[in-house]
């Protein structure tokens, strides 16, 4: 498809120029980004904003890859020799990939199927034959294509094979499947059950133990959660239909009367309903599905990081930050209005009295030298235990603050923190990264991979190419909303 097609298209979607449209695909082709074009180039895109701009660039991204395909079905099936002007209309006026593919099956290179060996049998004419149901009487041909030789040693063999050649086009039929599609999307029932014998293993998943319900209300974190059993060998899912919603659709189109012709036709439909298209109906549904599930996943994990990002800052302020810990301590360091390190130490509030005694004169000691302003804990672990000691300290004038710690531990051991503490250990950099969140949320939360900030309980199970693009995209749009002082930004946030 041409540029000007697919500026057509997009444009009539989301109801703007085509003008528009063309003009946010040259500028995102010249390397601008989308919260750049939003703000600085109004006048061009006619005020498109980043939901519009993120939108055309996504969907454009889409009808590429589309063209793409084309071009590569297209060359499959001309090698094959198999190539018709009206073919070729067909699989260029496909408006999706799913279209397209269903085109494309009768096509595709596959491997020997029961309708491939049939029609090595030489059993082809009569398939058509039964096909056609033009004459009830297909049995003198039927009886004319028994040979020994060929694997087909009677009539009933010469008519399964030709009941496999039948089935097989009928699931390839591109009318068939968009009509068994829709069907599915709107009448399937997603249904998941335990693993016999894991039921203690798969405790947690209890609640999915004999789950169903409508496909299409199935919301996306229920979806993951049940896609996460499985992957872990603890849950059978499966999509549900009753075949009577699917096989009418299917005898509109093929059976033509009431002939012995067509009492074969709907052996080899129902065959062919059971054996090759619901199965893959399955397989495609479930693709759908988790893609669906993926976005909308997608967009609540974009949601939070956009909620952490944007989080109001505690501004320049000395303070305290504090890494919980219980064995092991909790790691103090005292940061300047600037958020740069002072002072660090180590503090034993959890490990008995002695411990207790001396942390509270440390704190207190900590807070009078730097005349401290606030203190940031980290909510990990020991987090509520280390803010009811400092809270029990009774330090005036200091605002005591918990604060979400997800990535920090990332952040102590990456390049960026080595570079600026060098003489520091991890659990150092691990409580800067802590107070400087306070500070600045934003300025800090840049420096890290934001999937590392913990932004949602099935983060790992969605597509992490598509939620990396997504979360990139958030950050770059809130570093772009808010904006950063030129004199102390770091090279992350300018970058």
């Amino acid at each position: 498809m041409s540029l000007s097609t697919h500026e057509i298209t997009i444009a009539n979607e989301l109801s703007i120029s085509e003008k528009q449209v063309r003009t946010t695909i040259a500028l995102l082709d010249e390397g601008a980004t989308v919260p750049f074009i939003s703000r600085y180039r109004k006048e061009m895109t006619g005020s498109l904003d980043e939901v519009q701009i993120t939108t055309i660039r996504d969907r454009f991204q889409q009808l590429r890859d589309l063209d793409k395909r084309k071009e590569a079905v297209l060359k499959s099936i001309n090698d094959q020799g198999k190539l018709t002007p009206e073919l070729e209309q067909q699989l260029l006026g496909a408006e999706t990939m799913a279209s397209l593919e269903d085109i494309y099956l009768p096509y595709k290179p596959k491997r020997k199927t029961r309708a491939g060996v049939a029609r090595e049998k030489g059993l082809q004419p009569l398939a058509d034959l039964i096909l056609a149901q033009e004459i009830g009487d297909f049995l003198p041909l039927a009886d004319s294509l028994i040979n020994e030789e060929k694997g087909v040693k009677n009539t009933e063999e010469a008519l399964a094979g030709a009941r496999d050649i039948i089935a097989e086009i009928i699931a390839e039929d591109a009318t068939v499947r968009a009509k068994a599609r829709a069907i599915f999307l709107e009448k399937s029932t997603f249904v998941s059950r335990v693993v016999p014998g894991k039921e203690e293993a798969a405790l947690k998943y209890k609640d999915y133990y004999e789950w169903s319900e409508p496909l299409k209300n199935a919301p996306s974190h229920r979806v993951l959660a049940m896609r996460r059993g499985e992957k872990e060998e603890l849950l059978y899912l499966d999509i549900d239909i009753n075949e009577e919603e699917i096989l009418p659709g299917i005898e509109s189109i093929y059976i033509k009367g009431s002939n012995d012709a067509a009492a074969q036709v709907k052996l080899a439909l129902v065959d062919s309903y059971k054996r090759l298209l619901k199965p893959s109906m399955e397989t495609e549904i479930r693709v759908l599905t988790r893609q669906k599930a993926d976005e909308e996943a997608i967009k609540v994990f974009a949601d939070n990081v956009r909620q952490l990002l944007l989080a109001a800052p505690l501004g320049q302020k000395r303070l305290l930050a504090i890494d919980p810990g219980f064995r092991t301590g909790c790691k103090t360091v005292v940061l300047d209005e600037q958020g740069q390190l002072k002072e660090n130490t180590a503090i034993f509030p959890h490990t008995g009295v002695n411990g207790l005694a001396e942390a509270k004169k440390t704190i207190q000691y900590l807070v009078s030298k730097y005349d401290i302003q606030a203190i940031a804990i980290g909510n990990g672990t020991a987090g509520r235990e280390t803010e009811e000691f400092v809270r029990r300290l009774g330090l005036n004038n200091v605002t005591i603050v918990m604060v979400n710690e997800s990535g920090a531990s990332i952040y102590s051991a990456s390049e960026t923190a080595r570079e600026e503490f060098p003489d520091q250990d991890v659990t150092v950099r691990g409580a800067v990264s802590i107070g400087r969140r306070l500070m600045d949320p934003l300025a800090e939360l840049v420096k890290i991979d934001p999937k590392s900030i913990g932004v949602g309980q099935y983060q790992h199970d969605v597509d992490q190419n598509k939620l990396q693009t997504s979360l990139d995209d958030t950050v770059i749009s809130c570093v772009n909303a808010v904006g950063v002082e030129l004199n102390t930004a770091s090279k992350q946030i300018l970058s």
